[in-house]
């Protein structure tokens, strides 16, 4: 395998992180999918994500730390179900140095397999209210990657500077199969149409003009 083009894809199973790994295929990378239990209560997650790696006939670790959780209690939704979540913003959503934790995994991976490339799914429409999306987040993490390991790992978000919407797009481009991704913060059988993130996901759809495969509650 050429390591120059050898790469970790930290995929969520949804549609941000998808269309970052067929991006990644796209620019001619091994792919090596990274997906990871946090105790979040949306358990479809990793199983889709694990479908994704299929289709693109990538190998996928799915790692557990499921016990997380139990930092995370009282203070996101999307772990804790005494937390209600019953409509847009109706509950504390983020979790606290998510991406960091998931990214440091991901450098340990890649520094073992010679990966030189980590690859994750945040994009300009994040940037405002998630710290560990911007620029300036993982670029200081590389730097620590490259203090932990000595080995030049880049880490990046290649859609870091489009929105949503536009990054539906270039997904829809390069053939993404939106129907097997999965956003919605619950474990239904349908997104429930009504947490932040379907909010989201709908609006993004709509404005892409890309058709929405998505089956909804409401």
């Amino acid at each position: 395998m050429n390591q120059t083009k050898n790469c970790v894809v930290v995929l969520s199973g949804g549609p941000d992180s998808t269309v970052v790994a067929y991006w990644a295929r796209k620019q001619g990378y091994a792919i090596n999918c990274l997906s990871f239990k946090y105790g979040q209560i949306a358990e479809k997650e990793t199983q889709q994500a694990a479908l994704i790696a299929g289709k693109l006939d990538a190998p996928i670790k799915i790692i557990d730390m499921s016990s997380l959780c139990e930092i995370f209690k009282g203070v996101t939704s999307l772990c804790d179900r005494n937390i209600a979540l019953t409509s847009q913003f109706s509950a504390p959503i983020v979790v606290p140095f998510r991406n960091a934790i998931f990214l440091s995994v991901a450098v340990s991976y890649a520094a073992g397999i010679g990966a030189t490339h980590i690859f994750y799914g945040a994009h300009g429409s994040d940037a405002a209210n998630y710290p560990d999306c911007r620029p300036d987040f993982y670029k200081s993490l590389e730097e620590t990657a490259w203090l932990g390991t000595e080995k030049t790992i880049q880490i990046q978000a290649p859609f870091c500077g489009i929105s949503k919407a536009e990054l539906l797009t270039v997904g829809a481009n390069l053939g993404v199969p939106f129907e097997l991704t999965w956003s919605c913060y619950l474990d239904g059988e349908k997104h429930c149409g009504k947490c932040e993130s379907c909010v989201n996901r709908k609006a993004a759809f709509k404005e892409s003009w890309v058709a929405d495969p998505t089956e909804y509650e409401e």
